[in-house]
């Protein structure tokens, strides 16, 4: 089997991510290595669909370590990362049981994975919590650093905690049972790692072989891109943990994408597909501005449709464009702040691009 242990430093509650082939058949061992103690309640949050696919292989390694667990499942899609999921788990904890020295498991995407990690930051004023993504954009960015939250009706992730989790288990072999579009949409987080901060990731990306294999989920591919997506996460979360400076640099896209996101309904694009369109608008705004060349703009916007991204902007009206980003947690004192490519691997944060330089995308 295939394996990687990747450390998340930090100064309090640091924590290491799991990679290995067949994972989800191990976790009862893992947890004991980890330290979990088998007298402890564990409710693992799912929903439907995943549970079919692996809640019963996962309960029945547990049990057969002799954990007491049960699996809750909440209702799937972006619609419903809400504070209604959220006070279902709370029931769930109630009638299971759960006290502070219970835990809990986020078994599925990256909905999953935050609103169980928003209930287990608050229930009980704050419970241990695992994370065990089966999407590949959850693996390779929701899972690792500590950003749990719940959607508002007024914009994505507005209500939320830090809380880092106790480990992070993934298994590669569950991307086999993601539909394409939803692995095309995590390769976008994926690229994104290689713009803000791994140019050799962005250049074995571009490679056509690379790019079968990895479309093709060959497994040591998939490793390496997992790992290497992580490792720059970790290493910028542990500078900055709860995004006071250089974190900011990981929400590349992230702000045009979350636009397109909420006026386009929640669901009419996947994340990682608007996030594509976001890191495109956020390109073309730094070539205007010569802050990068043509040709790595153009280099950049190639490997995501490559990857069958989209970078076509939709129709939206400008007014609620500005009502989104002004909302955005990324406005420090009333002023936006925009995420902007310098060079094929490296980012900075800038506070003085005017209306007039982003709104014309959304003509």
């Amino acid at each position: 089997m295939n394996k990687n242990k990747i450390l998340v430093p930090l100064s309090d509650n640091s924590y290491e991510v799991t990679i290995k082939q067949g994972l989800i058949n191990s976790i009862g061992e893992e947890l004991t290595q980890i330290g979990i103690n088998k007298d402890r309640k564990i409710l693992i949050i799912s929903n439907k669909e995943i549970s079919k696919l692996f809640g019963k292989k996962l309960l029945n390694n547990l049990k057969k370590y002799n954990f007491n667990a049960e699996i809750f499942n909440i209702k799937a899609g972006e619609s419903n990362k809400n504070l209604a999921s959220l006070s279902e788990i709370f029931n769930a904890a109630f009638e299971v049981g759960l006290d502070r020295n219970s835990l809990m498991i986020a078994l599925g995407g990256g909905i999953v994975g935050d609103v169980t990690g928003f209930a287990a930051a608050t229930w009980l004023r704050g419970i241990e919590y695992i994370q065990i993504p089966t999407t590949l954009l959850s693996m390779v960015d929701s899972s690792v650093g500590g950003k749990t939250a719940v959607n508002h009706p007024k914009g994505k992730n507005l209500i939320g905690a830090f809380y880092q989790p106790k480990a992070v288990f993934i298994d590669p072999e569950t991307l086999i049972t993601l539909p394409t579009r939803e692995f095309k949409a995590g390769m976008a987080e994926v690229i994104k790692y290689g713009v803000i901060k791994d140019k050799s990731l962005f250049e074995y990306l571009e490679n056509k072989n690379n790019r079968d294999k990895i479309l093709n989920l060959e497994n040591e591919s998939l490793i390496k891109i997992i790992n290497k997506s992580i490792k720059t996460k970790a290493c910028i979360v542990s500078e900055d943990e709860k995004e006071n400076g250089i974190r900011a640099i990981l929400n590349y896209g992230h702000s045009f994408g979350h636009v397109i996101e909420n006026l386009c309904g929640y669901g009419e694009y996947l994340h990682g597909e608007a996030i594509s369109i976001g890191m495109k608008i956020a390109g073309d705004i730094a070539t205007e501005k010569n802050l990068w060349s043509k040709e790595h703009s153009s280099r950049q916007d190639h490997l995501i449709e490559s990857y069958g991204l989209p970078t076509q902007t939709p129709k939206i009206k400008k007014n609620e464009v500005m009502k989104i980003l002004m909302g955005d947690k990324k406005v420090r004192n009333g002023k936006m702040r925009f995420i902007l490519p310098i060079e094929l691997g490296e980012v900075d944060i800038f506070n003085d691009i005017n209306e007039t330089q982003f709104l014309k995308y959304f003509d």
